[in-house]
């Protein structure tokens, strides 16, 4: 027996507008600046200690474990010579590991301690091992300063994986990390990914100059009254909004980013969205996302969604279209399996009949 949802959306009646509710949120909600972003550091380590759970006979293990000893003035000799690699075949409590750490988007300064990562590139676990040494490089592959020096007692998180572990407070900075966030008079504010359109740029930027001009002319400061001559703030495409210091705040260009970064921006997301995650389950939809006529068959549901134009006295660009929200609302309440409604989803959207952008996790 097939189902028929049928879903009627009625006009608001003789053109009266149905108010939309104003959504309001700090501007450092949805935008970072640029040069404030996190570091990563990468380099090899040694992790000894295992219990007959490293590689044995490897090559990249023995050359890290000779190079160590060679460090710590016991290098090993065969026949008068550095070398005698043969003598470490045997070992089975050491493995090389891949390791890394974050420098987070403040920065960090010499003496600093992150936590870091260790992942086995040989052996089979990790588990109740010591990180003996590491020394971390910086994103750039053609710098070759150590920014920093790793030690430590292994955590396995996970135990089904017990050759990826992290060691708490391991890293200790070896250099300061500064991150810059303005240079020669200029910040630039960068929008997240979820945010970034033209139409959020463009508003963004309105509303720095305007909160700008009116706060500055009421200063006696000559230095405000050039400021107010030209636009602080100018949108440079979709995600990047390049942003003028006041010659009024340059001399504190740190309380100027604050002052920005607190600015409230109202319907901050102009853009509809629906959110799929088919492996989750999950269907998110923002509640501006509308749908056009359309009949879907799926299976033994028979999907109608029209709007109502019902009512005489209505221009046409006031009739309410159906909510996605509401076809959603109706089929889950008849018990129609996620994977189904998501099938529908898609269907609609690919039918040209989904009034908003479908995102597929």
């Amino acid at each position: 027996m097939r189902t028929v949802v049928a879903i009627l959306v009625a006009a608001c009646i003789q053109g009266a507008v149905c108010p939309q509710a104003s959504a309001r949120t700090q501007l450092k909600n949805i935008c970072r600046i640029k040069g404030q972003e996190e570091i990563v550091l990468r380099g090899l380590g040694l992790v000894v200690g295992l219990n007959g759970t490293g590689e044995a006979g490897d090559g990249p293990t023995m050359r890290a474990l000779a190079r160590s000893m060679e460090i710590m003035g016991s290098p090993l000799v065969a026949n008068g010579r550095q070398g005698g690699l043969d003598e470490l075949k045997k070992i089975k409590n050491a493995a090389v590991v891949v390791v890394t750490a974050s420098v987070p988007a403040t920065g960090a300064r010499r003496g600093d301690k992150l936590v870091c990562y260790v992942s086995a590139l040989n052996g089979k676990s990790l588990e109740g091992g010591r990180l003996a040494f590491a020394s971390l490089l910086g994103p750039n592959t053609e710098d070759k300063r150590v920014y920093a020096n790793c030690q430590g007692q292994v955590t396995i998180d996970n135990p089904a994986v017990p050759t990826v572990g992290i060691v708490q407070d391991g890293c200790q900075m070896d250099a300061d990390v500064f991150t810059p966030f303005y240079k020669d008079g200029y910040m630039t504010l960068i929008l997240d990914r979820n945010h970034a359109n033209f139409q959020t740029a463009a508003e963004i930027a309105e509303t720095i100059n305007r909160q700008y001009r009116e706060s500055l002319s009421f200063s006696d400061d000559a230095d405000a009254a050039s400021d107010i001559e030209a636009d602080l703030c100018q949108a440079i495409d979709a995600a990047n909004i390049r942003v003028r210091i006041p010659k009024t705040y340059q001399s504190d260009p740190v309380f100027f980013a604050s002052d920005v970064l607190d600015i409230r921006l109202y319907d901050h997301e102009p853009e509809a969205r629906v959110v799929i995650n088919p492996r989750a389950g999950s269907i998110v939809i923002s509640g501006d996302v509308e749908i056009g006529d359309v009949i879907v068959s799926h299976k033994n549901v028979l999907v109608e969604a029209v709007a109502s134009q019902r009512f005489t006295g209505i221009a046409n660009d006031q009739v309410s279209e159906a909510k996605l929200q509401q076809l959603v609302n109706q089929l889950n309440s008849l018990k129609v399996p996620t994977e189904d409604m998501i099938e529908i989803i898609r269907g609609i959207d690919r039918n040209g009949k989904l009034h908003g952008r479908l995102i597929i996790e």
